[in-house]
């Protein structure tokens, strides 16, 4: 029960659409969490409370997911599967193009809604020079539609490009994709999240969030893949692993 009383703070935290962070995030991921998680729970009391319908509703879907896809990601070792998809200007951007150029750490994350995932970005934007120094670059992927990505990169300065994954294909073949169930997304809505506004009509798929580090050689160096959305690959292991290549 403490962990799921965690969540639904977490979730407020999601509806409230804080952006994550300012720019003037530290650039260690775990510290810019730890600081917005002790800065919602000081303001907790004025948020609305789940019912316990809706905590139970909350805990069921969590534990079907997992149940349905227990191991999420692809494993260090695997090629890479290569894709194309659209970045936030409608640009074509093929990965295995990218990879004749230096390594690619390559991100998914659930949308510009998630204050987890742009607390994410932001470290990892202040730690691109670290990844230019291996000539490796930062390509993200995230289910919402390039409007929404263009709306990030004009309001966080992201310099990095950002690909709009609009039929779920390329979260499969990394296995890091799931369904929101029918009854989580109303219960979402009612709260005043509702993904299809960023994702599309119809759409309420996510991706667990993955971080995978890419060689020249298209063989996956190293990953970061868990259902808990809070935990995320912290740039100073990702320059590690660049390191060693």
């Amino acid at each position: 029960m403490r962990f799921i009383s965690k969540l639904i703070s977490i979730i407020f935290m999601s509806l409230l659409y804080v952006a994550g962070s300012s720019a003037e995030s530290p650039a260690n991921y775990k510290d810019a969490r730890d600081q917005m998680m002790k800065k919602s729970a000081a303001t907790s009391k004025k948020k609305p409370k789940f019912s316990p319908a809706d905590r139970k509703l909350m805990k069921d879907s969590m534990m079907q997911v997992k149940q349905k896809y227990p191991d999420p990601g692809l494993k260090a070792g695997e090629k890479a599967p290569d894709f194309t998809l659209i970045n936030a200007y409608g640009k074509s951007v093929n990965l295995y193009a990218q990879l004749k150029k230096g390594p690619v750490v390559l991100v998914f994350y659930r949308g510009a809604w998630c204050p987890f995932c742009n607390l994410h970005l932001h470290a990892l934007k202040k730690s691109l020079p670290g990844f230019k120094k291996y000539k490796a670059q930062l390509i993200t992927v995230t289910p919402q539609r390039p409007d929404k990505s263009l709306g990030q990169i004009k309001k966080d300065v992201y310099p990095f490009e950002i690909l709009s994954d609009l039929d779920d294909k390329v979260m499969k073949q990394y296995r890091l994709y799931y369904q929101l169930s029918p009854e989580l997304d109303r219960l979402y809505k009612s709260k005043g999240l509702d993904v299809e506004k960023f994702n599309g009509k119809g759409r309420i798929a996510l991706p667990v969030p993955g971080t995978f580090v890419i060689g020249t050689d298209k063989i996956v160096k190293a990953v970061h893949a868990q259902h808990d959305y809070k935990e995320r690959m912290e740039p100073a292991d990702i320059i590690k692993v660049l390191k060693g290549l």
